[in-house]
């Protein structure tokens, strides 16, 4: 089993003062003497071995792909073989290769690599390819000669990227010999960074390339598929359609129109690159398929090359083309007798075997709020509010806090990357706190509305709208269902309500799990009063797909989130 998170919270015994009518608080400090009041928090993922992949031999049937390898250049070659190897972020947080069963080295724990990209070698001292890391605080790193093992040297390249969605390579934009990055903003707009060769400062000054990208649900760098030197580009829109942009060679426009390759590809929550135009893509159950390129944009009929299932529990590859997600990664479920469940998830749209959080009944007495990542390791927080007011995250935060009847943490609401804490009184009215990316400690509250009284369940977990931006979903004591849409403003942190649909009430528990298939976008549980779970996936924009039953016996639980 792999640790994933432990915490032990301790009480301070001054007091700790929180002005609610301000919107002020503070934050103390524990003793390192203070005594706990409840054991520590874990939660477990199951073991996870990276597969080895072998790809078909293709033994030069496709035309024109003698041009295409001689042109592009290699991303993630780690091994030297000459074959793109893949680099991917598992469910227990760490970053693993084919290559390799052992951890791969690019990140720090308490810093997860949200986006992974590869962008072969750069300049460094060896033939070692550099990789992009991206943290869910928007800040990127260049790690340089990367290999199978080790831990390379890392440039900090800069923060402020959590203001795009995607961050992906699409090979050699310019023919320069260096591979570039490509940037898309959550309203749609792409940019492209040259390679500079410096690995002190990687990327050059971004250069748009225009709007109306926002349509993909998944952008995948193609490499130079047709030969010519210049990097191409697929794209999946939300209907499940797979068009091709052939590259330019411009900067400033360098991809032509696109050409519709074919339907049917929504079935996949991740598609990737292996080279030459060659795509990877895994279905929800795990398990991966291989196109080869024709080297005009067309592919060939997939072959499956894995195991069903073999795949499962990889949250994001690198250079995959849906947006990368981190935050929550399951649900918590109590019991009136105050025992606390913990039930992750898989990646295939289900739950993990549920795990008991501490001692039965040491939740008694308790509020317990499951809330979006706090911090940077990228992963579900809890938040425990006390019969006196006090509230505890990964330490205490302040009193009065009992004035509030619902807390949610649905993540970053204001666009600083750091996940936002919402709070609604007994009068109806709703409150942001924002997160200072640390867990310790909350920014005076800001008033985001009232009248939120209407609602009978407010909830969230990521994105609903395939924007980016975390949104929040409320139930009606009728049983309608609304998305509040992020705006990214933590002043007006919610664009115009939408009603997604009637008859909700039919749940007697709903709950935000986060991404239960790894595609990037945020799904949605209902337990029925008889104990039923029901899954609904998101689908974007702001749609489910048909719920699907997937367990039972939940009954036992009061509350679930």
């Amino acid at each position: 089993m792999f640790f994933l998170r432990s915490k032990r919270a301790g009480r301070i015994t001054a007091c700790t003062a929180l002005a609610l009518s301000a919107g002020m608080l503070f934050t103390g400090t524990a003793s390192a003497d203070t005594p706990a009041p409840r054991p520590s928090i874990e939660k477990k993922t199951p073991a996870f071995t990276p597969p080895k992949l072998t790809l078909p031999k293709q033994d030069g049937a496709r035309a024109g792909i003698a041009a295409a390898e001689a042109t592009s250049p290699l991303l993630s070659d780690l091994d030297g073989d000459g074959i793109e190897d893949l680099i991917f972020r598992a469910l227990d947080g760490e970053l693993y290769t084919d290559v390799s069963t052992e951890p791969f080295e690019l990140h720090r724990f308490e810093d997860v690599a949200k986006e992974i990209v590869p962008i072969g070698n750069q300049g460094g001292d060896t033939t070692e390819p550099e990789v992009l890391v991206l943290s869910e605080t928007g800040a990127l790193t260049l790690y340089q000669d990367a290999g199978p093992t080790g831990t390379p040297y890392a440039h900090p390249v800069g923060g402020g990227w959590q203001i795009y969605n995607k961050v992906t390579s699409p090979g050699d934009v310019n023919n320069d010999g260096r591979a570039d990055v490509l940037a898309r903003t959550m309203d749609g707009q792409l940019y492209l960074y040259l390679a500079t060769g410096n690995l002190a400062s990687p990327l050059g000054t971004r250069i748009s390339v225009g709007g109306g990208w926002g349509v993909y649900d998944q952008l995948v760098g193609a490499g130079d598929v047709t030969g010519d030197g210049k990097a191409d580009l697929y794209a999946r829109d939300t209907a499940g359609n797979l068009y091709f942009y052939t590259g330019t060679g411009s900067t400033t426009a360098p991809f032509s129109g696109r050409k519709l390759i074919g339907g049917g590809w929504g079935v996949y929550n991740q598609i990737l690159p292996v080279g030459n135009g060659d795509l990877l893509a895994r279905d929800n159950a795990g398990t991966l398929y291989f196109y080869v390129s024709n080297s005009n944009g067309t592919l060939a009929g997939r072959e499956q090359v894995s195991a069903v299932g073999d795949w499962a529990g990889v949250s994001q590859f690198a250079l995959a083309g849906s947006n990368p997600y981190t935050g929550k990664e399951g649900v918590i479920a109590g019991t009136s007798g105050g025992s606390l469940y913990w039930y992750g998830n898989d990646t295939t749209g289900k739950l993990g075997a549920r795990q008991i959080l501490d001692e039965p009944g040491s939740w008694a007495g308790l509020k317990v709020s499951h809330l979006s990542s706090m911090n940077s390791d990228g992963f579900s927080d809890i938040g425990i509010v006390f019969s006196d007011g006090e509230l505890w995250l990964d330490g205490p935060i302040g009193y009065g806090w009992n004035a509030y009847n619902t807390l949610v943490g649905p993540g970053d609401l204001s666009g600083d990357g750091k996940g936002d804490l919402l709070a609604r009184d007994g009068s109806g009215v709703l409150w942001i706190y924002r997160g200072n990316g640390k867990a310790d400690g909350l920014s005076g509250r800001v008033k985001v509305g009232s009248g939120w009284g209407a609602y009978n369940k407010i909830l969230g977990a990521g994105d609903y709208t395939g924007d980016g931006r975390a949104d929040v979903l409320a139930r009606t004591t009728a049983g309608d269902l609304y998305l509040h849409p992020g705006s990214g403003n933590a002043t007006t942190p919610f664009k115009p309500r939408v009603k997604i649909g009637s008859g909700w009430g039919t749940y007697k528990q709903l709950a935000a799990p986060g991404d239960l298939n790894a595609d990037g976008k945020a799904d949605l549980l209902g337990v029925t009063s008889g104990g039923d779970l029901y899954r609904y996936l998101g689908t974007s924009p702001s749609k489910f797909s048909a719920r699907t039953k997937i367990g039972y016996g939940y009954q036992a639980y009061n509350s679930m989130s």
